[in-house]
Order: C-alpha cells, then structure tokens, then sequence
C-alpha cells in the first residue's frame, strides 16, 4: 500500500517544481522531503524522479504517479464526505480561504453565524488572493475559497474547481464630497470627467489595477497615477487626504469618512464577480453546504430591496 502523504509531495513537486518551495509548503525540511520522495520510489519499486546536479524532474512514470494521487484524494475525501453525510449535522473544521477585502463583510459575520447555528462546527480562515485561494483548495488545505473575477478583463473560470457566483461588485469611485461629479443627485460618472484628476490605483498586474486602466483607457484616456497601493483602506485614506481619484470595489467601501463619496459609474463591465470555489463533488458535503447555503442568504438579504415604510 502506497503512503497518501508522500503521494501528496509527489503531487505538490509536479505543480511546484522544487523540493524547497515543497518543503515550505509543507513547513518541513527539503532533506525530509528529499527522504520521503526516495521512500516512494522505494515502495512502487519505479524511478519517479531524475536528478540532475541540484535540479530534480519527475520521470513519465513519477508524472503518471502524480496525477493519479488526484484520483487517490478524490476518492478518500469522497469516502469521508459520504461518512460526514451520514452524520447530518455539520461538524469539525471547516477551513477558508477569503481574499482581503471579503474578510471584514463576508468572512467575519460568516464565522459568526456558522457556529452560532452549528455548534460543533469550527471555522478556520485563512486569507489568500484567488489563485492562491484556489491553488489551497485543490491542495486540499482549505475547504472552500472565496474568489473574485473582474468582468472587463475577461478573467477565464478558475480551473480545476466547482465555482458558484454569490455576486456582482461593482466598482464605485471614491471622490471628495465637494468634487463636481460628487453630487448625489446625479446620474452615474463617466470615467471621461475624472480624465483631469490624479489618481490612486492598484499596482499594474494586479486583477484591480489592470481592471482599472483598461476601464480608463476604454473611455479614452490613461490616468496619471499618483500612488499605488493594494490596501483599499489605505487608498481611501490617501483620497481623504489629497483628494485624489480612486476606483475600488462597492464592497470595500462601506465606511467612508465624511469628507468622501461613493458614486457609481456609466461603465458596467467595471465589475468584479465574486465565487465560492469547491473541489468537485463536495458542495453537498454538510459542513460545506451549511457554508453554501449561510453565505447565500446573507447575499439575498444584503441585496433584497427595503420596505416601504409604508408597509405594514
């Protein structure tokens, strides 16, 4: 019988390359991984791995070996997951990935519901950009992720995972209240007026800033960049300042200081769609469903329309 842990840093070689990035993946030493990996070449009696200086490569048997450890995995969480169904009730660690900027509106208040309402049930977060989130997932560190994806770039589904969009994110311009385009009673800004002002974005390469200079250029123009950061906070804070123009998520602006304003904009491919990202065939498993179904309905209920005052 094969080990399952050193199928998995045979695994995790494949997608990364090095026994050192495998080792801090892990938070072993490279040495116990190099061990591990020549005791599997022992136990399958194959060469897995060729060795060349310092550089290592999987043989087409050890590549062969490698994906099928996925299937070997599948199946093992399938068998734990039909046990946990059995059960009905939700319990033990449930593990998440987030991106930043859901940690404080999603994840927080998440945490808090889960195990209010299942008592045996233990969130873990861990926050993580998408493809980090994604590439925990499929390593099976977390259970779920919380993942986004911005409309104008065109962002292909992330691969090798089950993804339920929760919602749409549009992107809102931050600007000081006594800016022109500032006033509430107006329609939404077209990305032309703010072609003068300095702005704040996020750095080129990343999903936000790319987001936003191909939004800008869409409309005609390339802003001149003041600052960049990744921080959205630390954006709003720099705008409250200098009263520089910032672009970020709706969700990320929900507490502004009084000098600034949140206005939507004319362009509504400037979105972000955020998922919820399962390894196939899991969403039915109790703990993960009860995540499903918890994050849904404080969705529907951030998005259902108020009451007339009117009304009963």
């Amino acid at each position: 019988m094969l080990d399952v842990r050193r199928l998995v840093l045979l695994r995790d070689l494949a997608a990364h390359g090095t026994v050192t990035a495998v080792a801090e993946l892990h938070r072993v030493t490279p040495s116990a991984v190099s061990q591990q990996l020549r005791l599997l070449e022992d136990e399958t009696r194959t060469r897995l791995l060729e060795r060349t200086g310092r550089s290592i490569h999987l043989t087409a048997a050890g590549r062969r070996l490698a994906e099928d450890t996925e299937n070997v995995l599948a199946a093992l969480e399938q068998a734990q997951n039909r046990l946990r169904t059995g059960t009905g009730e939700p319990t033990g660690a449930l593990h998440i990935a987030c991106f930043p900027s859901a940690l404080a509106p999603v994840a927080a208040p998440l945490g808090e519901a889960l195990e209010s309402a299942h008592r045996d049930l233990r969130l873990h977060i861990t926050e993580a950009e998408p493809g980090a989130a994604v590439r925990l997932l499929l390593e099976r560190r977390v259970d779920l992720a919380l993942v986004y994806r911005y409309t104008n770039l065109a962002t292909p589904p992330h691969p090798g995972v089950e993804a339920h969009t929760l919602r749409a994110d549009p992107l809102v311009a931050i600007l000081r209240t006594d800016h022109p385009a500032a006033d509430p009673g107006r329609s939404p800004i077209d990305l032309r007026e703010l072609a003068d002002t300095p702005w704040i974005t996020a750095p080129p390469r990343t999903a936000c800033g790319d987001a936003v200079l191909q939004a800008c250029r869409s409309a005609g123009f390339t802003p001149e960049v003041r600052h960049t950061c990744t921080d959205f906070s630390a954006m709003i804070a720099l705008a409250a300042g200098g009263g520089h123009t910032v672009l970020i998520p709706h969700m990320a602006a929900a507490h502004l200081p009084p000098t600034l304003t949140a206005r939507p904009v004319t362009d509504h491919t400037l979105t972000r769609t955020i998922e919820i990202a399962v390894r196939h065939g899991t969403a039915h498993e109790p703990a993960i469903a009860a995540c499903l179904n918890e994050l849904r309905t404080a969705t529907d209920e951030r998005t259902r329309p108020p009451s007339d005052p009117q009304d009963g």
